[in-house]
């Protein structure tokens, strides 16, 4: 299975809200993302539903500069 398949499937929530976001940062941002963009990405599909969706509505904010600007796109994504 390819990074990308294997990402595809993390993409994979509990929260269908959660897997159109975050597909769709995968599907249009992933590719033309920075190594340490991609890797954050990938570092944040390791986290639980509720801190996700925390983050996607504002409730909590991450303190690393790289996963905020990935939650930034993300919450772009989920308001347009």
């Amino acid at each position: 299975m390819s990074e990308r398949a294997k990402l595809r499937w993390r993409c994979r929530r509990g929260m269908k809200e959660l897997d159109v976001v975050l597909l769709a940062y995968l599907e249009r941002r992933y590719d033309q993302a920075p190594a340490d963009e991609q890797q954050c990405f990938a570092a944040l599909l390791d986290r639980q539903d509720p801190q996700l969706l925390s983050y996607l509505l504002g409730r909590e904010a991450p303190t690393d500069a790289t996963t905020a600007h990935v939650v930034d796109y993300l919450r772009n994504i989920l308001n347009a």
